[in-house]
């Protein structure tokens, strides 16, 4: 099921790319290159489609499955935090109540400014 370079083994997304970033300091890490990923409880984009911020453009490169306890300071560093622990901190104020569960996977939607 996870797809690294195409789309051919993904399932239907779920949402679509318009809601893949929309908090403001995400949208503001992104335009500033701080943010190169999202991680989504569902499949919002397919690879080689175009995320539009405030007039930036942003290609998707990569989508795929990944657990939550798979997690490493690395990926982290792509949502814009130091750490997993900052990482989890944040994602968990916004979802009162959710438990952070190693086995909970979610969906990673990797990008990168589009060269015009």
């Amino acid at each position: 099921m996870s797809d690294h370079q195409g789309n051919s083994e993904l399932p239907l997304k779920t949402c679509t790319i318009e809601k893949l970033v929309t908090v403001k300091p995400d949208v503001d890490k992104v335009i500033a290159g701080i943010k190169t990923a999202t991680r989504r409880n569902g499949r919002y984009a397919d690879v080689g489609e175009i995320m539009e911020l405030q007039g930036h453009r942003f290609i998707v490169e990569k989508v795929y499955l990944q657990s939550l306890g798979e997690l490493t300071d690395e990926h982290a560093k792509q949502e814009g935090f130091n750490t997993v622990e900052e990482y989890k901190q944040l994602i968990l104020s916004y979802h009162p109540g959710m438990p952070w569960l190693p086995h909970m996977r979610v969906w990673v939607h990797e990008f990168r400014p589009v060269q015009e």
